[in-house]
């Protein structure tokens, strides 16, 4: 435990030290920048993985599946910054496939609006591990930041609950929300299918699933999303080692995940091998330029593209897999995240007109 605390010690330090040092500094400290397939890493990025591949801490494939989702909470909280202010936050439970799941909604401050725009954001990490503690303050700033009400949801986890039960607790999610919207003060038209990584994918699946609603989601927000398991793009290679999120521990995630290798070919699995993406909600698709997901979100915007839905995708080509919960360390994610959200504000304000 001692040791572990001081990890965690280290990530803070790292963090602290990677916001404020001067960039000058930092560029000689680093040495040579690091560049793959045509990106050059973002400098303070590129230091703070020094710092903390020098801290000790373990890649995520070689802990138990506790002591991953315990770091990977507090490393979450350590990067992600000051807390956002929002004007409400309630914990409540909704009704699941196989019994209650917990939600939090979180309430912008200070909004007129009778019925407000929601984001329904689906955590990542590789549907094992993830919370909503560990991404409370994320959906705080999601929340003061896009003027929208954020549902975020506690859906099922592997190992104990494998493939399709996160899918499931998505679709199951939405329709709940969609049919209790208005009595939450919410608007059952502008409800956004989001999440990043692992929630990409939920994400992504759900709005193949619900295309037929009577009231389908009016947009996807897909923030590096798994988009397909088979992990054989060549961003799999070039960026698999030495950027946090690894082709070792993708692997060890989608173990977990699966019942059967078999699975991979299944499009709520992989939703990329979907043989038809027409009717799907917009859909708003970011990557990161150094993930060994980046090719596979790319190749999911394209094909979405070609079936005639409206799309808009960007890579924020130096940085890194995660940088969602790293706001508060990396003025680059800060900047990623202002962008992102800057985004789905234009489209949200697109569909009224």
């Amino acid at each position: 435990m001692v040791l572990k605390e001081i990890a965690r010690e280290l990530q803070g330090k790292a963090a602290n030290l990677a916001l404020r040092m001067p960039i000058s500094w930092v560029n000689i400290i680093t040495g040579p920048p690091a560049a793959v397939d045509g990106r050059t890493l973002d400098g303070r990025t590129q230091w703070f993985l020094q710092l903390l591949a020098r801290s000790g801490q373990k890649p995520l494939h070689q802990l138990g599946v506790v002591e991953a989702r315990q770091d990977f909470d507090a490393f979450m909280l350590l990067l992600s910054g000051r807390p956002a202010p929002v004007g409400e936050i309630v914990d409540r439970t909704m009704a699941g496939p196989a019994g209650p799941l917990r939600i939090r909604i979180y309430r912008p401050a200070h909004s007129v609006a009778r019925l407000l725009p929601t984001i329904l954001y689906f955590h990542g990490g590789g549907f094992v591990i993830g919370s909503l503690e560990g991404y409370d303050l994320a959906c705080r700033y999601f929340c003061a930041r896009s003027g929208c009400a954020v549902v975020s949801v506690d859906y099922r986890l592997a190992p104990e609950h494998k493939f399709p039960a996160a899918i499931d607790d998505g679709v199951a999610a939405f329709r709940w929300l969609a049919a209790e919207a208005v009595d939450l003060g919410l608007d059952p038209d502008r409800i956004v299918l989001a999440g990043d990584s692992a929630g990409g994918t939920i994400a992504a699946v759900a709005a193949q699933e619900l295309r037929s609603e009577p009231r389908p989601p009016c947009l996807q927000w897909l923030i590096y999303p798994a988009a397909d398991l088979g992990g054989d793009t060549p961003s799999h290679k070039s960026c698999g080692d030495g950027f946090l999120l690894t082709h070792a521990d993708m692997e060890w995630f989608r173990g977990q995940y699966l019942n059967t290798p078999a699975e991979i070919d299944d499009p709520r699995a992989s939703p990329l091998r979907a043989t038809d993406l027409s009717g799907v909600a917009p859909a708003l698709v970011f990557t990161a330029g150094f993930d060994p997901l980046r090719d596979e979100g790319q190749a999911y915007a394209k094909r979405l593209s070609a079936a005639g839905v409206k799309t808009i995708h960007r890579e924020f080509d130096t940085l890194i897999h995660g940088f969602v919960g790293m706001r508060g360390a990396l003025q680059a994610a800060a900047r990623a995240m202002d962008d992102m959200v800057a985004g789905l504000r234009h489209e949200l304000a697109q569909l009224g007109r």
